[in-house]
């Protein structure tokens, strides 16, 4: 089958990137009461998860020698569930591979799955906690506020995200996504961060948010008091900058890479507008996507291929490099069945997009929809059908770099490489 041309365009979202990151955590941190009160000598549990953050090396860097200057005494620890195949040593390498390692950062990293008990929430729920972070004098936590994958709330990814389901270790990841099958994951996320905070041993959290083109936007510390609220208001702000496919339609979506560097579910479902559970187009605000392919999976996902199951069609490469067990341990201990579904597996891309092609039901390649993007977390440079460019080309922010052109594959029927084409 006759694939469409392509041409190659960059969206150009608005650039909010900080000019100096170490500064703006200096800055963040410098007023924090909750820190200055801490005596010399006190021991400070910084928590840090598994996501691709921007910089985040930069950030905890700069937050140990903050903490250093004030004469305390920083760790970090993995505030992951399941992630790191739910194991002590894999979550302490996921971390040394984001570039925070003790050489890097200049505080040790202590990972351990065992909990400590915190109590009972008014909803039932038994809260647990990290025993190495809450060994520690105070715990400081560090998350990027976004919107999250799988829900929509007034409260989603962030430092009470991370208060349960990362500093809850996988004992406390599996109990909540129990509980938020029943009661919904925000209602659980804010009752389960409660609970912690009013054990008073959380001295505040270093928010992030990022813009459109994946750069560090806003850093802010906030204490204790007021967190819930105050995180609210910046999952407004930055829900205000998420970007979005250049077409109210696609037939088609070609994935470059899936990743827990780049979602929690490997691929954004709000991008993709699939869900978790296995709905295609459930988010109403979302351009439609016929059909979905995933071509690679990250080495920094460590293998795990969560979300594998909500594209339609990959390549070999992507299902050769699941592996099992922390794909699973990530799947089943969050509920996302249907994320772990090994779908339709073919040899290269071009078998693989001429299948999808003809199940879209556009059998003429002038009138298939066809949008090529790098990962779910930049959407600034992206191919398009020559159907869709007219479309694109209307919304003011985007603009053309390349003419349309057949799309190009190599000896083996994988496509040639464009996205970084930009670059050049």
């Amino acid at each position: 089958m006759e694939l469409p041309r392509c041409a190659l365009i960059r969206q150009n979202f608005p650039r909010r990137g900080l000019a100096g990151v170490r500064a703006a955590v200096w800055e963040a941190v410098r007023g924090a009461e909750t820190l200055n009160r801490l005596p010399a000598g006190a021991s400070v549990a910084v928590g840090v998860g598994s996501r691709g953050i921007a910089r985040i090396d930069e950030i905890v860097s700069e937050l140990v020698a903050c903490l250093k200057g004030r004469g305390l005494r920083p760790f970090l620890f993995p505030a992951m569930g399941s992630h790191g195949a739910a194991t002590a040593r894999g979550q302490a390498a996921v971390l040394e591979k984001l570039g925070l390692s003790e050489e890097r950062t200049g505080a040790p990293i202590r990972s351990s799955l065992a909990v400590v008990p915190l109590g009972r929430t008014p909803e039932g729920i038994d809260v647990v906690a990290g025993r190495e972070a809450f060994r520690a004098d105070a715990i400081v936590l560090v998350a990027r506020v976004k919107w999250h994958t799988d829900f929509e709330g007034k409260l989603e990814s962030g430092l009470f995200k991370m208060m349960a389901i990362g500093l809850g270790k996988l004992a406390g990841a599996q109990m909540y996504h129990a509980f938020g099958h029943r009661l919904g994951l925000e209602t659980v996320i804010r009752s389960v961060g409660r609970q912690v905070l009013a054990t008073g041993r959380i001295a505040g959290g270093l928010a992030i948010l990022e813009d459109a083109w994946h750069e560090v936007a806003h850093i802010e510390f906030l204490p204790p008091a007021g967190m819930e609220a105050r995180e609210e208001e910046l999952l407004d702000r930055v829900k205000s900058w998420m970007p979005r496919l250049p077409a109210d339609a696609v037939d088609l979506l070609v994935v470059d890479e899936i990743g827990k560097n780049w979602s929690g579910s490997g691929m954004d479902p709000k991008i993709i507008n699939r869900h978790i559970h296995g709905h295609v187009n459930p988010w109403p605000y979302a351009p439609k996507v016929g059909r979905v392919a995933a071509r690679r999976l990250h080495p920094l996902s460590y293998g795990n291929a969560i979300g594998i199951g909500m594209a339609d069609a990959v390549h070999q490469r992507l299902a050769r490099a699941m592996k099992k067990r922390p794909t699973y341990v990530n799947g089943l201990t969050s509920g996302a069945l249907a994320c772990l579904k090994i779908p339709a597996t073919f040899r290269n891309d071009r078998e693989c997009l001429e299948a999808l092609a003809r199940s879209t039901g556009k059998l003429a390649p002038h009138e298939l929809g066809l949008a090529w993007i790098r990962n779910t977390q930049d959407l600034t440079v992206l191919a398009v059908s020559e159907s869709l460019l007219e479309e694109a080309l209307a919304r003011p922010h985007v603009e053309l770099l390349r003419q349309p052109q057949p799309l190009e594959f190599d000896e083996n029927g994988d496509l040639r490489e464009w996205l970084g084409l930009e670059l050049g």
